[in-house]
């Protein structure tokens, strides 16, 4: 049997006054804050190390927002180089919201861009690539490792056969959206780098690695 999907499991400690921020400005991209629950429990993410902030804001969630709170908080997304769907928890774990809000920045002259953990398949149990690309500009897709051993390692999927499904999730993505970044965490114990380019490049998308302690 699998195991349930991971709430967010850290506390707002240290500020216990400051507001959750729904959405969030870094430099001239707005980031929207949409979920707490992770398909992932990753030992290198802030907020299983007890930080619940990124780039001075609080994304400890409360409660998980309305669509109609993220659109009134987007306003003109058109004043943004991206919107882009990036908080504490996993997009795509709420695909139907993400999809209307996504729907509402294109049809208002924005550009949308998706940060994932690559397991939107594994989890709706069907391809939701082709939903992804009526609305998303780009998707950033973590990859985090070279084999199924280093991946379930650092990362700590919920759900059985992630690395797997992570895979052909990049191949079926760079397939229909044009833009598809893989990352990997340059400075990680144990993590190839250029294996986990060649990885990318063979289904189609192009490498960006990241590094270790940098968020945001």
């Amino acid at each position: 049997m699998e195991k349930k999907l991971r709430p967010n499991p850290a506390k707002r400690s240290n500020k216990p006054n400051q507001e959750s921020n729904l959405v969030y400005q870094i430099e001239d991209k707005l980031y929207v804050n949409l979920t707490d629950r992770c398909t992932l429990a990753c030992s290198f993410c802030p907020k299983h190390n007890g930080c619940t902030e990124v780039k001075g804001y609080e994304l400890y969630l409360a409660q998980r927002p309305q669509v109609e709170e993220i659109i009134r908080l987007l306003g003109d997304p058109s004043r943004f180089s991206e919107i882009v769907f990036c908080g504490f928890g996993e997009p795509t774990l709420r695909l139907q919201d993400l999809l209307q809000i996504a729907r509402y920045v294109k049809q208002n002259g924005g550009k949308t861009r998706l940060n994932t953990d690559g397991l939107g398949n594994r989890v709706h149990k069907r391809d939701i690539t082709s939903e992804l690309a009526s609305c998303i500009d780009a998707l950033s897709i973590s990859l985090n490792a070279q084999d199924e051993a280093t991946y379930t390692r650092h990362c700590k999927p919920s759900l059985t056969n992630s690395y797997a499904s992570v895979l052909d999730f990049i191949e079926a993505a760079a397939s229909v959206i044009d833009d598809v970044a893989v990352s990997a965490i340059s400075g990680l114990e144990g993590v190839d780098i250029e294996a986990c380019r060649k990885l990318t490049e063979a289904r189609g998308a192009r490498f960006k690695p990241r590094y270790l302690d940098v968020v945001g």
